[in-house]
């Protein structure tokens, strides 16, 4: 009996302490339940803007005033090279010859001509002299004195052309030389010595030192707001050249529908012939719209976007609370962080610029700022 009544106690003791247990928890919810907290988002007040900075950039590529493949002007055998690829050359710089045993052996044959051609003429003059003084004494017949002239007059004529083919033969050895038209860099060799090269063929490519130019094409909307002589900004890599448009071509590209921009670059401009050049333009277009960053963008449907806008409310007494509008936008352009958009919003709105994927339409939030909640 002893041992039930003590047990008895104990079974009262543990059932006070789970009553005081509850009871002090219940008092805590009816506390907390008292005061409510709304989840706090950030927003940012609509700016209006009449237009859009719209930037693009266009490219191209590095070239030099003077790219040049330069060769023979005559067929032959390459005798020898004296520069090669990565040389810098000099104007009037010999840079490689042709083989010219045929063309002296032609040169020593027309000499020759040449000279039994004058020792013929001589004889001719003194004969016709001799003539025209035995015509005088009536010695010799008018067809005499006509055979002579003729021959004198046919050796003027053969030494003219003696001497027109020795200029020629020389022209070609001169031509057999081949010297650098300006001063530049040898990019590229294309024959190797004793090859025979043909008529015309390019024996190395010349990249003149005078000028740099950027060739970029661009499409005709852009072409026709920009001039000649303009300043615009050209991209080399990890440098930005202050370019001057040089030229703007009269007609579009057939392939590529764009016009072709010549810029000059600054002369002590450190660019390879062939590097890509990069033109950054920006132009403002006439678009009423807002400026808002990507993340206050959520998808909508047909094609549209949605912002959350803040719409204040007073409840029964007095006091302000802002719940979530959607607002149907359509998106006109964007940038790495920002879009611009237009669509059924108002120069007052507020909109929410994060956590969109955590909130509902209709939920009631509060600002993060109060300077944004009391300009609502």
């Amino acid at each position: 009996m002893e041992y039930q009544s003590i047990g008895q106690v104990r079974l009262l003791m543990v059932g006070l302490c789970s009553l005081l247990v509850v009871s002090g928890c219940g008092s805590e919810v009816k506390q907390h339940s008292e005061s409510v907290s709304y989840q706090t988002v950030a927003t940012t007040a609509l700016t209006p803007s009449e237009y859009y900075q719209h930037k693009q950039t266009y490219t191209g590529t590095i070239r030099s005033a003077n790219t040049t493949g330069i060769g023979f002007e005559l067929a032959g055998k390459l005798n020898s090279i004296q520069v090669d690829s990565g040389d810098s050359v000099t104007l009037g710089q010999t840079l490689a010859s042709l083989d010219t045993d045929l063309l002296q052996a032609e040169k020593q044959q027309l000499e020759a001509s040449l000279q039994q051609t004058k020792a013929d003429l001589d004889l001719a003059e003194n004969t016709l002299k001799r003539t025209l003084s035995l015509k005088d004494k009536n010695y010799v017949s008018e067809q005499q004195l006509d055979e002579t002239k003729q021959q004198v007059t046919g050796l003027i004529a053969n030494r003219q052309r003696l001497n027109a083919s020795l200029y020629a033969t020389n022209l070609k050895l001169e031509k057999s030389i081949l010297m650098a038209p300006f001063n530049g860099k040898i990019s590229k060799r294309h024959h190797n010595l004793g090859e025979v090269i043909g008529l015309g063929s390019p024996v190395f490519t010349l990249i003149g030192d005078d000028q740099q130019l950027a060739y970029i094409g661009v499409p005709i909307q852009v072409a026709s707001s920009l001039k000649n002589n303009q300043q615009v900004p050209i991209r080399v890599g990890d440098k930005t050249l202050n370019g001057s448009i040089a030229g703007i071509s009269a007609e579009v590209d057939a392939i590529t529908r764009t016009v072709q921009l010549r810029i000059s670059l600054p002369k002590d401009a450190d660019v390879l012939n062939g590097e890509i050049a990069y033109f950054e333009y920006q132009q403002d277009i006439p678009v009423a719209g807002y400026w808002v960053p990507i993340s206050a963008l959520t998808d909508g449907v047909r094609g549209l976007w949605n912002v959350y806008v803040l719409n204040k409310q007073a409840d029964t007494s007095g006091v302000n609370h802002f719940s979530i509008e959607r607002r149907d936008v359509e998106i006109i352009y964007t940038n790495q962080d920002k879009a611009y958009i237009k669509g059924a919003l108002r120069n007052d709105d507020t909109i929410i610029i994060e956590g969109l994927h955590k909130l509902v339409v209709g939920q009631v939030v509060t600002p993060a700022t109060t300077a944004v909640a009391g300009a609502i």
